[in-house]
């Protein structure tokens, strides 16, 4: 678990976070984080959040007259930024994604209240867009912060250069935060491994097959890091209240690295499932799991679940795009480190973390 327990308490009288994308992975944890400390917090997203005890803040990023409708009153001091929408292409991507952004931030400027936003974006920084993934020549492992952009078309690219943008009009400083596979609670989330990778046991164990790591023989073999939603939230909050950590980019990952092949069977064991390692060739979820919605039904009903749509649980896709890699993809997290981030998690227990409370929430069996 975490080594760094303290409370995130507001850094003075008056700070008020806006979290964007509040039904998120990331977003909730931060919600979660921000509340427990005492800050005045809310939540932008198009519905509310069960249970969140954030102020609800409704909006369409894609939209700026309901952005600026709705953020006309607000005046938050830090805005975390923790949303995205997938396009069909990367050019898309960028256009969309970056003026998410853009139209946000423009939307609080009159009310001149933002004094720092932390953007969320990740390892895709340094591997290439979904178009072009881990193909072509990478930066060597492990990643660093101050590694040059790839000569590609990247929406996290535009989502920083907006933000880059909107911080020298408006006098705010800024962080970005490059996370990789991030593991939290949510539901209906495009990129969500912990319960990606817990449905597909429950499919595996109700069709008496083994749980059989869909990957290739590198991702099998070589090092990987993650990141914690909780980790996450420390570090964002760290990062807009550390004077020293202004208009930085930083990695964030968990500071463990493990290897799949250690790392499957306890996962096997925690979702009570016969393992089976690299099969010789990669054997993507997407495949593996086609028609497996009808399965799916069955495991619902037999065990009393509260989510039918198995696309709001799984993101077959994701996964296989994570495990499919033939590159190592490690992290470097020094440049956190030495301005006094201590933040650390054991990965494992990330997982088994999320499973409990997923079985808690009768999502999983």
């Amino acid at each position: 678990m975490s080594t760094d327990t303290s409370t995130p308490t507001p850094p003075f009288l008056g700070a008020h976070a806006l979290v964007v994308g509040a039904s998120g992975i990331t977003g909730s944890a931060l919600v979660e984080k921000l509340t427990a400390g005492g800050w005045e917090v809310s939540g932008l997203s198009r519905n509310p959040v069960p249970g969140s005890s954030a102020r609800h803040v409704r909006a369409d990023l894609r939209s700026p007259d309901s952005l600026a409708e709705a953020l006309g009153e607000l005046r938050p001091t830090h805005v975390f930024f923790c949303a995205w929408s997938r396009q069909d292409t990367e050019a898309e991507n960028i256009v969309v994604n970056r003026a998410m952004v853009a139209d946000l931030l423009a939307a609080l400027a009159p009310g001149r209240s933002v004094r720092h936003v932390a953007l969320v974006t990740g390892l895709k920084h340094y591997l290439g867009p979904f178009e072009a993934y881990a193909q072509g020549e990478m930066p060597d492992t492990p990643f660093h912060e101050d590694a040059e952009r790839l000569p590609v078309q990247n929406f996290y690219y535009a989502q920083e250069d907006a933000l880059f943008e909107a911080a020298a009009q408006q006098g705010f400083t800024w962080s970005v935060h490059r996370s990789h596979t991030v593991i939290g609670h949510a539901v209906g989330n495009a990129m969500n491994m912990g319960s990606t990778l817990a449905a597909y046991a429950a499919i595996c164990r109700a069709e008496g097959r083994p749980f059989t790591f869909p990957g290739s023989a590198t991702q099998w073999n070589s090092l990987v890091d993650m990141t914690d939603a909780g980790q996450l939230a420390d570090h964002m909050v760290w990062a807009s209240t550390t004077e020293a950590a202004a208009d930085l980019a930083f990695n964030v990952v968990n500071g463990d690295v493990f290897r799949w092949r250690w790392m499957w069977p306890r996962l096997a064991a925690a979702l009570d499932v016969e393992p089976a390692g690299f099969a010789g060739e990669p054997q993507p979820l997407e495949q593996q799991m086609a028609g497996a919605e009808e399965v799916w039904a069955r495991v619902v009903a037999e065990h009393g679940l509260v989510e039918p749509d198995l696309s709001r649980v799984a993101s077959w896709w994701h996964t296989d795009s994570d495990l499919g890699r033939d590159i190592e993809v490690v992290a470097d997290m020094s440049r956190s480190r030495l301005l006094g981030f201590t933040g650390y998690v054991r990965t494992e227990d990330s997982f088994l973390r999320l499973f409990d409370r997923y079985r808690a929430d009768r999502l999983i069996p």
